[in-house]
């Protein structure tokens, strides 16, 4: 594993950490060309009334708008969780060369664990993947948050 993809995943984490500081689940995800960030998000699903609002669509939202266009050629994806159908879907549209997970998602996982979009031999456009970067603090994250979030359901709060 290159250094970048703990260094970049690292900062994917950093924002999965403010997703959970505005009730979001914690899941940040940064895309990166030639070495650099050319967009980033966290999940702002809760924060902005957004359905669609995934870490993943945020993040290549921003670097298509900063390239002006729709594709990102070249691009590497982190996210600190394995995307969903909608953001596999999305990393295929968008025409992502490379995706760099963290945690696994065993029940939503649309890239190895339930599906495998990303690299579907039926659709136009396959990405690399390497799962497992930085895995348990990603998903220490996740936990750490669904465990509070329970804990506040029992107490009798929201």
């Amino acid at each position: 594993m290159p250094p970048s993809d703990t260094a970049f995943m690292a900062r994917a984490l950093e924002l999965a950490e403010r997703a959970a500081g505005w009730g979001d689940v914690p899941v940040g995800a940064v895309v990166v060309q030639e070495g650099r960030i050319v967009g980033e998000g966290a999940n702002v699903r809760e924060r902005d009334a957004d359905p669609v609002g995934h870490a993943e669509v945020v993040a290549l939202r921003a670097a298509c708008r900063a390239a002006g266009r729709w594709r990102v050629d070249g691009a590497t994806v982190y996210v600190t969780l394995e995307p969903c159908v909608m953001c596999a879907g999305a990393l295929v549209n968008a025409r992502v060369a490379r995706l760099v997970y963290g945690a696994a998602d065993p029940k939503g996982g649309a890239v190895r664990s339930a599906f495998g979009i990303c690299d579907d031999p039926r659709l136009n456009h396959r990405l690399e993947i390497v799962g497992g970067v930085l895995a348990e603090p990603c998903g220490a994250v996740l936990s750490a948050f669904f465990r509070a979030a329970r804990m506040r359901r029992r107490a009798g709060g929201a």
